[in-house]
């Protein structure tokens, strides 16, 4: 399983559509996704205080399009090694292979993210 990070907004805008296109599919040519690992990293680097996100928890196999594992777009967010590789998703994600969505809010007082616990208890 992989994750992505997003709004709440543009989730609801992929139920509607029947697909999940983020920004950076025009502006890059992929999809950003992390690890469980990763994912962390890349939310207190981005979208710090931001609490309007949702995690999805990608099922690798029921993806169609195309997926790479590729070194970080740019500079690596802290805690993460240039040498390290992402998935990116070169494509509109099918809702199929969204196998959950979970809320994403930072911690009222810092500000930071930690995962959620109803992400470590779905499936993996």
């Amino acid at each position: 399983m992989i994750l992505h990070i997003t709004s709440r907004a543009e989730w609801d805008d992929a139920q509607t559509r029947g697909e999940y296109v983020a920004p950076s599919l025009s502006t890059e040519g992929f999809i950003h996704c992390s690890t469980e690992k990763q994912v962390l990293h890349v939310a207190n680097a981005f979208y710090r205080d931001r609490n309007d996100l949702v995690l999805l928890k990608l099922d690798e196999t029921k993806l169609k399009p195309e997926l790479k594992w590729e070194a970080p777009a740019g500079l690596p967010a802290p805690g993460i090694s240039e040498s390290d590789s992402f998935p990116h998703i070169f494509g509109p994600i099918n809702l199929t292979a969204v196998a959950s969505v979970v809320d994403f809010i930072p911690d009222s007082e810092q500000g930071k993210f930690s995962l959620p616990s109803t992400l470590l208890s779905t499936d993996n």
